[in-house]
């Protein structure tokens, strides 16, 4: 009887050692723009009264870099040093990607999704994307299909702001379609010069909620 319970007892154990050894963590990154060393609380924000709790609290139960060095101060090359782990002034068009840039980084490139997949992780990008979408020399569609595009180059699933949300055309993009298009209403996105349907900032100024400036003098959206 006794080395029956022991062989169970033995069974388990190794039962639950291999559970604990298959288990993997999930693993999150948040990228933020424009966030300094000093703007978090576990870093000594200044001033005392910005207070990040949340962020604090991870910090604490688990590790704390205090030494970080950037291949890049900007949007575009950031994420793109990021995800290739090479240097983006080594690649093509790494400045900060304008609304109608095609996918920057190329489909065959290894990236940092493709070797969590290698793992057996299931892998999603979520919020601001800023590398581009579609074939190269064409760019975004779109009233289309969006790709190549994250789920190209490692990602199974995406919800993004494709450059940011005060860039045209301001719309949400699911997989590999803009969110809720109505095909009776299609999107155009214009380069050159604004719409002539549309009002401008220089034109409407009175309708902005705030003065304009140099760059952002152009059409005016939800306005």
């Amino acid at each position: 009887m006794k080395k029956f319970t022991l062989s169970i007892f033995v069974s388990i154990s190794v039962l639950l050692a291999l559970t604990a050894v298959a288990k993997k963590p999930n693993v999150i990154v948040i990228m933020a723009d424009d966030l300094g060393y000093g703007d978090l609380g576990c870093y000594g924000a200044k001033p005392k009264n910005l207070k990040t709790p949340n962020i604090d609290k991870l910090a604490n139960q688990g590790l704390k870099f205090t030494s970080g060095y950037c291949s890049a101060s900007t949007c575009t090359p950031t994420r793109y040093s990021f995800l290739t782990g090479t240097y983006a002034f080594r690649g093509k068009n790494t400045g900060i990607a304008p609304p109608s840039s095609p996918l920057i980084i190329p489909e065959d490139t290894y990236t940092l999704p493709d070797m969590f997949k290698q793992a057996g992780y299931k892998t999603a990008v979520v919020g601001k994307w800023h590398l581009g979408l579609g074939e190269p020399k064409v760019g975004p569609q779109w009233n289309e299909q969006l790709k190549p595009g994250p789920r190209e180059i490692g990602f199974d699933y995406n919800f993004l702001l494709p450059t940011t949300n005060d860039r045209v055309p301001q719309v949400y993009v699911e997989n590999h379609r803009v969110l809720n298009l109505d095909p009776k209403d299609p999107l155009w996105v214009g380069m050159k010069k604004p719409s002539p349907d549309h009002p401008t900032g220089v034109t409407h100024r009175d309708t902005l909620k705030m003065d304009w400036t140099h760059g952002h003098n152009h059409t005016i959206h939800n306005g």
